[in-house]
């Protein structure tokens, strides 16, 4: 695609908006451009046909969820050792801080032992699924940044996200649906919708956010009073009219014109079956639980099973410089009993083997304190050094951890991941080699991983 149709095609989404012609031109031009997909991008067999993306906007604390440190607790409210802090840089802390132990109890779950903190009781119940990758590292302390960095593999704005280069690589498997769809709760991220967008690649591949209150997609329904067939007979109209012009002056714009008419006529119908939950069971209802978030879990899970290929639900906000005890329980509260519900649904239905989980944020949080000591009003500063994502389903080893931080959790110790690294592996199971899907952008080969070393985390492969 050269420089001149990349821009109408952006040019002509941004206009349409996030209403219902936009969708539907996203999700025809996925379809159209499978048969585009080079057969060089493909690497093994994959093990994944999706993804589901959490982010946890604001990032939570990894110390007081996934990575006990008995030793922190040891020397909670103590000064740090200054090879902590000196000659490091953090948003907020100064001076000489202390440390801050978990006053969270950890046990072990499932058959696997998964140590997993009491702030999670239902994600322990399916804790043979989980890979805890606790050794991840990144190059930025600031939200923004990192928000992109964890997206898009760079800090700066006009990449294309994962999901983007996901929808690149393997197109749709849906006619009704966008082929990359986002949810949002809470505060939006700081990055804002850099995160999902398509960068330079064609804005086919955009994710759709769904909206939470109202029609999920602006311009849903016909005009009041306006049945099916009066639809029908002025979409057959208008097409005539387009195809007159197409014969014209040839534009190719205009054959997608005619396609998005169809799409949203078609969409018209999938739409509001996608989000009618009361087409599910009670007890099904009753494993996810109530509130908004609980409902995208399990729209997503309605979406892979529809062929949607990504997935992503941010959740915030998670970013606890105070009050951090208050505030990450409540938020574990909305975010375990659903994510939980989602993994064990996917698995009864057969479909988690076939769907990659992947949980993080853009960074973790440190081991010293911030601000008032007292444990209802204490917190913890952004840390770029070490944090946990975790992984399940879709080709990744189930009960296991992978990486290890010192006693402290202020560094990785053992088997450091780049955010490349993630990117790499999540590539490789959608069975897609990560250094040969490129796109010709400024006169390079323009690729996800970017141009540093990145690797698959064979280790963690099933």
């Amino acid at each position: 695609m050269n420089f001149i149709d990349s821009f109408n095609r952006r040019r002509f989404l941004s206009r349409t908006g996030a209403g219902l012609g936009s969708l539907a031109l996203g999700s025809l031009l996925e379809r159209d451009a499978v048969g585009e997909i080079p057969q060089a991008f493909r690497t093994v067999a994959p093990q994944a046909k999706s993804v589901i993306f959490f982010h946890m906007t604001g990032a939570p604390s990894q110390l007081d969820l996934f990575d006990d440190k008995p030793v922190l607790r040891k020397y909670d409210r103590q000064l740090a050792p200054e090879e902590l802090f000196k000659g490091k840089r953090f948003s907020f802390l100064r001076g000489h801080p202390k440390l801050l132990g978990s006053p969270y109890q950890f046990s072990k779950h499932g058959r696997s032992g998964l140590e997993l903190s009491e702030l999670l009781p239902h994600l322990g119940g399916v804790a043979d699924e989980l890979c805890l990758v606790k050794s991840v590292h990144t190059t930025e302390f600031n939200h923004g940044p990192a928000q992109l960095v964890f997206h898009t593999g760079l800090n700066r704005q006009g990449n294309p996200s994962i999901g983007s280069w996901t929808t690149y690589g393997l197109g749709s498997e849906s006619e009704n649906l966008p082929a990359y769809v986002v949810f949002l709760t809470g505060n939006t991220p700081g990055a804002g919708a850099n995160l999902w967008k398509s960068g330079y690649l064609p804005s086919v591949h955009q994710g759709v956010q769904l909206r939470g209150e109202g029609d999920p997609v602006l311009f849903l329904n016909s005009p009041k009073g306006v049945t099916k067939e009066e639809r029908r007979r002025t979409l057959d109209s208008i097409e005539a009219l387009n195809r007159q012009h197409l014969e014209q002056v040839g534009d190719p714009e205009i054959l997608t014109r005619i396609e998005q008419y169809e799409m949203a006529f078609r969409m018209q119908t999938s739409v509001p079956d996608l989000v009618d939950l009361s087409q599910e069971d009670a007890l099904t209802l009753e494993q996810y639980g109530p509130g908004e978030f609980a409902s995208q879990c399990l729209k997503a899970r309605r979406l892979v099973e529809r062929g949607v290929r990504f997935v992503e639900l941010f959740h915030g906000d998670w970013d606890t410089h105070a009050g951090q005890k208050g505030r990450l329980a409540a938020n574990c509260r909305e975010v375990d009993q659903p994510i939980a519900a989602l993994i064990a649904d996917l698995k009864q239905r057969g479909l988690l083997d076939q769907t990659l989980v992947v949980w993080g944020a853009e960074f973790g949080r440190t081991p010293m304190l911030q601000g008032d000591e007292s444990p209802a009003k204490c917190g913890r500063d952004h840390q770029k050094d070490a944090y946990t994502v975790w992984m399940a389903g879709g080709g990744v080893k189930g009960g296991m951890s992978y990486g290890a931080t010192n006693e402290l959790g202020s560094e990785v110790a053992e088997n450091p991941v780049e955010v490349r690294d993630l990117h790499a592996t999540m590539m490789h199971l959608l069975g897609i080699d990560h250094e040969k899907l490129t796109y010709r952008f400024q006169g390079f080969d323009q690729r996800l991983t970017g141009v540093e070393e990145a690797r698959v985390i064979a280790e963690i492969l099933g």
